[in-house]
């Protein structure tokens, strides 16, 4: 064994250890099998250095027997995952992204502390989708505790990331993530408004939009009724738009001949989100205008770049007729890149004008064809 940079202490202490004269140099070298040999023979310890090493220090790790030890288990804490996902191969990117990324090491610590936690979070993620479960009724049914899945939970962190990978949702917030699971979190609160969805027979919710369709008036949906009553949608062509005067003025001017629309009133919550995922994913033809500000920039960012939605009169070339046509405020606040249109953030950048969607009003109306049928 050799120590560098060793003290003249050490080097004088090893000397008369064993018995050899001092040497120069700042460098000392020891050979192990001479000092077990010396303190066999005087007696100091006749087991030999291993002996006199543990009487002095305690027990020797063996640091290989140990890391192999860490990692079996580690291994069993990770096992009913691993069960679990060999009968849900949906799952395997996100399985092999949890074991990479340390996330169940930074929130558990150490595998004994890990092992219940996966073992729950195997329970929870074997019941997605749920039905339109309320989020407390879930967390109890399948991890035995009412808010296991609040948010900041080390459970609730695993169990999103298995919601978003089942949803297809990297980039979302935890109440879409879990609506999209058929979980609910304060399932009413968060609504969409729409008008003239056909609606349909088989289910309550559908009944109603019938209704309300033929009534000519709009109806707001809530997240629990599009998750536990979901309506049958088909592929049909469907407006968006930001504000509900479109949706008012709509009712107003076309009545029962309007076709769908959907109205995010600004930032998109979560029922906004999953009505329309469940329209894209019937097929239909989505198409979204918003104001011509920098937050409604921001709000079309995040439809464009999650669902697949086409412009309605919402890029450059529009808005420098609108602007000329229909002088507004003057535009302010940090600007946005519309990720649509690269040629959109600098018309308004030049021409600084705020142009919100009932200065349009009459070309969006004009816009939203007869419904079939309805004439």
């Amino acid at each position: 064994m050799t120590l560098t940079a060793a003290t003249p202490a050490q080097r004088d202490a090893v000397h008369r250890l064993l018995g050899r004269r001092p040497r120069a140099g700042n460098t000392l070298t020891v050979s192990l099998p001479a000092v077990d040999g010396i303190l066999r023979s005087s007696g100091a310890s006749p087991a030999g250095l291993p002996a006199a090493i543990i009487a002095l220090t305690g027990p020797i790790t063996d640091r290989n027997e140990r890391a192999a030890a860490v990692d079996a288990a580690w291994r069993r804490a990770f096992a009913p995952l691993a069960a679990l996902v060999e009968t849900r191969p949906e799952l395997a990117d996100w399985h092999t992204r949890l074991h990479a990324n340390g996330l169940v090491r930074r929130l558990a610590g150490t595998p004994e502390s890990a092992e219940p936690l996966l073992a729950d979070l195997a329970r929870v993620v074997a019941e997605l989708p749920s039905a339109g479960e309320p989020l407390g009724t879930f967390a109890a049914r399948t991890a035995h505790d009412a808010h296991a899945l609040d948010d900041g939970r080390p459970l609730a962190t695993l169990a999103l990331g298995a919601a978003r990978a089942l949803a297809g949702l990297p980039e979302s917030s935890s109440r879409e993530t879990w609506a999209a699971v058929g979980v609910l979190r304060d399932d009413v609160s968060s609504t969409v408004l729409t008008f003239g969805f056909p609606g349909d027979p088989h289910t309550a919710t559908g009944r109603a939009l019938a209704a309300f369709r033929s009534a000519g008036q709009p109806v707001v949906l809530t997240l629990r009724q599009l998750v536990a009553d979901p309506p049958r949608l088909t592929a049909i062509p469907v407006a968006i738009c930001e504000n509900p005067v479109v949706v008012t003025t709509a009712a107003d001017r076309l009545g029962v001949a309007c076709p769908p629309l959907v109205c995010t009133h600004g930032q998109p919550g979560a029922a906004v989100m999953h009505l329309l995922r469940a329209l894209a994913d019937a097929g239909a033809e989505l198409r979204y205008h918003g104001d011509f500000d920098w937050g409604g920039i921001r709000i079309a960012n995040v439809l464009f770049e999650r669902l697949p939605v086409r412009p309605w009169r919402f890029d450059a070339a529009t808005y420098r007729r609108v602007a000329a046509a229909h002088p507004g405020t003057a535009l302010t606040g940090i600007p946005a890149v519309a990720s649509w249109d690269p040629d959109l953030a600098p018309a308004m950048t030049e021409l600084a004008t705020k142009v919100e969607e009932e200065s349009v009003l009459d070309s969006l109306i004009r816009d939203l064809p007869p419904y079939p049928g309805s004439l």
